[in-house]
């Protein structure tokens, strides 16, 4: 089910009645019923892989709390990693290391005959994989008791609001707030609606606009040079970013209207002065993850300095192919690990340099020329992430700079894009922005008096439906 159709626009309101209206003790029912309906709206038969990680999940973690001694927990431990990750790769990876063993062997004309799997890619699975081992490695560690109750684990796996696209949440974090009595809260619901109409604004103004051009440029980049390719590349990073963070805070807005909270998941990312300082603020629960769950086991920077080289690529190689079975996203996310490496070898050159170049004298110029380089160094790892091959993604990288001044603009006005909607749009998402750096836009409209609040409420509202896409166009992260 999308947030962005009719379908979620009646089933919402239903769930919060139901919810609100049964006395807590029951409320955990009517949530795995939400939630369960909310996934086999969009495959049925999927839900198995949903509940065999769930029971997995569930009797590991109930085992491992039964062991005092750390060491006797392990077997638990190795059966829910090898569980999940056996499902995470059948279903999303074994074709593309099936079909990479094949053409490395056809190039030594060596016969290679087992065959794909015919599957479809189970929405979601990477991200309730991730939030389930994370659950099993924190009973492990000792950092959380494991749920005693089945159903409200069951809960915590498939939340609906976060089930598909995250934010990826810590056990420690939700599991108890399941067990917590939610009352309706006015202020905790309107900011939830704030938050939800934001997310749609960002999801059906500005991506789904943008998604027209982004999509007819780079699913034929041999047909365009120059100026299209630059500009669809500029599109994709606010068009994902609007995608996704839109997602993110619709599902943030509507947990908070039943009295959850959900950990921010992006925090003005292109506003980041260095790759690292990107990386707390882009997709922060994946990040977080990866940091506390993948780096740290592999010693994080507390070893030798070529040791913490390789932990840093090899975290960031993991991440790409956690986001796609392509190799080009392993080409990004080892694009990052690459940056974050330069940095660290490079720190003391750019200091110096700063220093010489006088930037630090003004600090703000020096912010902004960071800010300038961090950003565009992300901008060349999207050609990457959204090219559908490697080869395009070289093609692009090669001819988005070659203008042809002669036919300048014949190509920028066609592809059913709206520019008098998207650039007024994307204007707006800046001014936000720019705004929310120095005060919260929610807290800035409470603070206001009746008759300013609703008329921006509801020309906000507005809108969205009339320049808002309806196509019910899927969230980017869906196939992740």
């Amino acid at each position: 089910m999308l947030f962005n159709s009719l379908h979620f626009a009646i089933f919402f309101p239903i769930v919060l009645i139901l919810y609100f209206a049964l006395p807590h003790r029951f409320r955990w029912i009517v949530l795995l019923a939400a939630s369960y309906y909310f996934y086999m709206a969009w495959k049925p038969e999927y839900i198995i892989l949903l509940i065999i990680t769930t029971s997995i999940d569930y009797y590991a973690g109930i085992r491992m709390g039964r062991q005092a001694i750390k060491s006797k927990r392990t077997k638990y431990l190795i059966l829910s990693l090898t569980a999940n990750f056996l499902l995470l790769f059948s279903f999303k990876y074994f074709n593309f290391f099936n079909e990479s063993l094949r053409m490395a062997l056809q190039h030594y004309n060596i016969f290679y005959g087992v065959p794909a799997l015919k599957v479809l890619l189970p929405v979601g699975i990477s991200f309730y994989t991730f939030q389930s081992v994370s659950y099993a490695i924190d009973v492990y560690r000792g950092v959380k008791k494991p749920e005693p109750h089945p159903g409200i684990f069951a809960v915590y796996v498939a939340f609906f609001p976060q089930l598909v696209a995250g934010p990826i949440e810590r056990s420690t974090s939700l599991l108890p707030q399941f067990s917590e009595k939610h009352s309706f809260d006015y202020r905790e619901a309107v900011d939830g609606l704030k938050l939800m109409a934001w997310g749609f604004f960002k999801k059906m103004v500005i991506a789904d606009h943008l998604a027209y051009y982004v999509n007819a440029v780079y699913n034929k980049p041999a047909d365009h040079t120059g100026l299209p390719l630059l500009i669809a590349t500029y599109f994709f990073a606010l068009q994902i970013f609007c995608d996704f963070s839109g997602y993110s805070d619709i599902a943030i807005g509507s947990a908070r209207i039943m009295g959850f909270r959900l950990m921010t998941n992006f925090n003005q990312p292109y506003y980041a002065q260095s790759i690292a300082e990107f990386w707390k603020r882009w997709h922060i629960s994946l990040s977080t993850w990866f940091k506390d769950y993948f780096y740290i086991s592999l010693g994080g920077n507390r070893v030798s300095k070529w040791r913490w080289y390789f932990n840093l690529g090899a975290t960031f190689l993991v991440s790409g192919l956690w986001h796609g079975a392509n190799w080009t996203f392993i080409v990004w996310g080892g694009l990052h690990g690459f940056y974050m490496i330069l940095s660290i070898l490079t720190e003391r050159f750019r200091n110096t340099l700063s220093r010489f170049t006088y930037l630090s004298r003004f600090p703000k110029l020096h912010k902004y020329v960071k800010i300038f380089i961090t950003y565009h160094l992300v901008l060349v790892s999207w050609v990457f992430f959204r090219a559908n091959s490697l080869s395009d993604a070289l093609f692009i990288l090669r001819n988005m700079f070659n203008i042809d001044f002669a036919h300048l603009g014949l190509r920028m006005f066609v592809y059913r894009f709206s520019w008098e909607v998207a650039i007024p749009s994307i204007l707006t998402l800046v001014l936000v922005h720019w705004v929310q750096r120095r005060i919260s836009i929610s807290q800035f409209l409470t603070q206001q008096p009746f008759w300013v609040r609703w008329p921006i409420y509801y020309v906000a509202v507005m809108y969205i439906l009339i320049f808002g896409q309806f196509s019910e166009q899927a969230f980017i992260y869906f196939q992740f």
